[in-house]
């Protein structure tokens, strides 16, 4: 009997021990609550309760279906503290100008105050989520087709903006909102595709005249640096030629001079007229005359012109 006691005892005391110990996992809180009221949160560790009049309170996440209406309901020890995301099903919105378009989101949320969120609403996630499709419907219904297709982060921004402010009651912090997808009626999207088509072509088209246009202009001033190097280079040609020549004549005037010095001082200035006289001779009887006139004195000039080759030679 003293044994069956002593048995019943220790397994009263571990069932205590079990009851009153509660070990929270990483990234996780439990609440506690005593005689089903709330009493503390419990964060990663190991805690103790009082047994059977506290207890952890298990957390319920009812979900949704792809109309968004809740359904369904499953039981979840403690609370999540790491980020998760609510991917919503595709919906149809209507634009400003009257657009139904297709729209799906995906929100990412963090629990950041277990009290709220398990106290705050009956269903966090499932409010959460309508209210994101009822959010997406309200923001794009204030913006154009256009501006709709080509406004997605501030569509994202302004849907955050709201969830995050809606959700602080709940304890729930929005980290951030994508619309994944937005997917206009098939008849408008043909319309774009071939209004993106002819927006191309004319873009290639505006490109290629202005390649064409930089084209001329370049050889239009390759041309006009062309002829004003050519024309440079036929004036340096010509001021070197004259240059050149005004050099053979003065050479030429200098030696002619250097000879008539040199003639003067061998046979005097009467025999350098006689000289000049004869290379007149020579240069008319070089022409087609028929008629010679051959000086009287012409044996006077060959013995001058003797005397001078000599002097030369000399």
């Amino acid at each position: 009997m003293y044994y069956v006691v002593l048995a019943i005892a220790a397994l009263v005391l571990v069932l205590l021990i079990y009851e009153s110990l509660v070990i929270v996992p990483q990234s996780r809180a439990y609440i506690i609550e005593r005689l089903r009221a709330y009493n503390k949160t419990l964060n990663v560790g190991i805690h103790f309760k009082i047994p059977f009049i506290d207890r952890v309170r298990n957390n319920q996440t009812i979900l949704g279906d792809k109309t968004g209406l809740l359904r369904g309901a499953s039981s979840v020890k403690g609370i999540s503290l790491k980020e998760a995301f609510v991917d919503s099903e595709k919906q149809e919105v209507i634009t400003r100008d009257n657009v139904t378009i297709g729209a799906d989101t995906v929100v990412y949320y963090q629990v950041i105050d277990p009290k709220l969120y398990t106290y705050g609403a009956e269903n966090p996630i499932g409010a959460m989520q309508l209210l994101t499709i009822t959010t997406l419907r309200n923001v794009i219904g204030e913006l154009e087709l256009d501006q709709t297709l080509t406004s997605r982060d501030t569509i994202n921004a302004k849907l955050r903006s709201i969830l995050d402010e809606a959700t602080d009651a709940w304890g729930i912090k929005v980290n951030r909102v994508e619309v994944k997808e937005i997917k206009p009626p098939i008849n408008i999207a043909e319309a774009m595709e071939v209004q993106m088509k002819a927006e191309r072509e004319k873009r290639a088209k505006i490109l290629e005249a202005e390649g064409l246009k930089e084209y001329s202009v370049l050889k239009a001033e390759g041309e006009k640096q062309s002829a004003i190097l050519q024309a440079e280079a036929e004036k340096e040609s010509r001021i070197r030629k004259a240059e050149g020549e005004a050099e053979a004549i003065i050479t030429v005037q200098k030696a002619t001079a250097n000879g008539l010095a040199m003639i003067k001082e061998t046979v005097g200035q009467e025999g350098a007229i006689k000289l000049k006289s004869f290379e007149a001779l020579v240069s008319v009887a070089d022409g087609k005359s028929t008629k010679i006139i051959i000086p009287s004195d012409l044996q006077n000039l060959a013995s001058i012109i003797t005397g001078i080759t000599e002097i030369a030679k000399g």
